[in-house]
């Protein structure tokens, strides 16, 4: 074991990599609870969401660590489980076994990627100031709603949106959520958006805010609601929507976030860890491939995309160095299967604060965009602004994706746009044709 994960080698031993695997863990352990409470707004069963989260995450990051030998976690990945909910279910009409479909096919088409070896191709297709913008419009979007289900702003006939009512019990809670969160980040403290959803949930229990639970552990809800029911558009023949134009640009929006947001995790983490050589990953393509292959997985169980975690650097910091931590942190998504009674006591007012802490964490995405040159900052303000006022993270890609080759053209730098660019406008304008 010390020898294929090459203990000596890393100078880790297995006491770091316990260590490493659980902090990791306790950083992003809120995804069991975040996760099943996003997507039972589509429909889906909650008690099968959490299963199918527990056990995409476990298979997730043990293929990770056996396979490629990174101290990296995966996870159905915050921002895309919204776009599934809020974008395509919800905005788009799209039901959620065809949505599952998508994420299928989004990640066979990843697994493709990877082994045929086109990854540089596409990497270097997608400008990065597009990839900042979309990074940083579904923090706003993440954010938006998180604020949105803690009824800290709600509807408002005059101005669309207004400010809620901060005296109502629930709504309070969550405000004292975002409150409590945002010192115990600020204090650097690991697994500080875990931590905080536990105050305020244990606050919410003491002022009966938050319905009591039966039990703390008890029997692993049924699978069987969310699992293969990405099959179901081919047992009731809804053939129009498998090979519709929305459901195209769905499969790109989801390839295109877990492509980038992947790549980009992956190598911030690895980076930290001292793994990047020459600026380039080793390994990467083993990474890649269990990545993909996790989305897949996650698709059959139930639940959106699967994706590598950038809180996976909080093991880093404790000492993780190798695969085997990401074994530990596997076996822990698997112990928590036993968990599932919180549930009832995990509301949106107690789920809302980590929403609006990673959104506020993902648009830190737009120092990197240059807004002084105009030609950049067209696209990729469209791309971020859009995202959160039309409630959908495909329409904010689609109008930076259309707008990008547009000013580039017209500022006279049009051969620095890729053929790529270029073939996609036309995609992205039949999506707003036929939304």
């Amino acid at each position: 074991m010390e020898k294929y994960f090459r203990f000596d080698e890393l100078g880790t031993n297995y006491k770091r990599e316990i260590m490493g695997g659980l902090t990791t863990f306790l950083a992003m352990a809120y995804i069991l609870f975040v996760n099943p409470d996003i997507l039972s707004a589509a429909g889906m069963d909650e008690g099968a969401v959490y299963v199918a989260t527990a056990l995409a995450a476990a298979i997730g990051t043990i293929m990770m660590g056996v396979v490629a030998r990174y101290p990296i976690a995966l996870a159905p990945g915050m921002g895309l489980n919204a776009f599934f909910t809020f974008s395509v279910v919800i905005g788009m009409g799209i039901p959620w076994q065809t949505a599952l479909l998508g994420v299928f096919i989004s990640g066979i088409i990843f697994i493709i990627i990877t082994v045929v070896g086109i990854r540089e191709l596409i990497i270097n297709a997608i400008p990065a100031e597009l990839k900042y913008a979309a990074a940083a419009g579904i923090g706003l979007f993440i954010a938006f709603i998180g604020l949105k289900n803690a009824g800290i702003v709600v509807p408002y006939e005059s101005t669309a949106v207004t400010l809620g009512d901060l005296t109502y019990g629930p709504t309070l809670l969550a405000v004292f959520g975002v409150v409590i969160t945002v010192i115990l980040m600020a204090l650097k403290l690991r697994g500080g958006i875990f931590y905080g959803m536990i105050i305020t949930a244990v606050v919410g229990l003491i002022f009966q805010v938050l319905p009591m639970p039966s039990q703390i552990i008890g029997p692993i809800p049924s699978l069987e609601p969310t699992f293969g029911a990405f099959l179901q558009p081919f047992a009731d023949q809804s053939f129009g929507e498998i090979f519709s134009i929305s459901l195209i640009i769905v499969i790109l929006t989801f390839l295109f976030v877990d492509f980038f947001d992947t790549a980009g995790t992956l190598y911030a983490v690895a980076n930290q860890a001292g793994f990047v050589k020459d600026n380039k990953l080793p390994r990467a393509q083993k990474a890649l491939l269990a990545d993909s292959s996790a989305s897949v997985v996650g698709a059959v169980l139930g639940t959106s995309t699967t994706t590598a975690y950038i809180e996976s650097s909080s093991g880093i910091a404790a000492g993780a160095r190798s695969g085997f931590a990401s074994i530990v942190t596997g076996i822990l998504f698997l112990v928590a299967l036993l968990f599932s009674p919180l549930l009832v006591v995990v509301t949106s007012h107690v789920t809302a604060p980590a929403l609006i802490i990673v959104g506020i964490l993902m648009a830190g995405a737009l120092g990197n965009i240059d807004f002084k040159k105009f030609e950049i900052a067209v696209p990729a303000f469209l791309t971020v602004i859009a995202m959160p006022l039309t409630y959908s993270i495909a329409t904010g890609i689609a109008l930076g994706f259309i707008f990008y080759p547009i000013t580039m053209i017209c500022t006279g730098k049009a051969k620095e746009v890729h053929p790529i660019m270029y073939a996609l406008v036309p995609v992205f304008i039949l999506y707003f044709v036929f939304h």
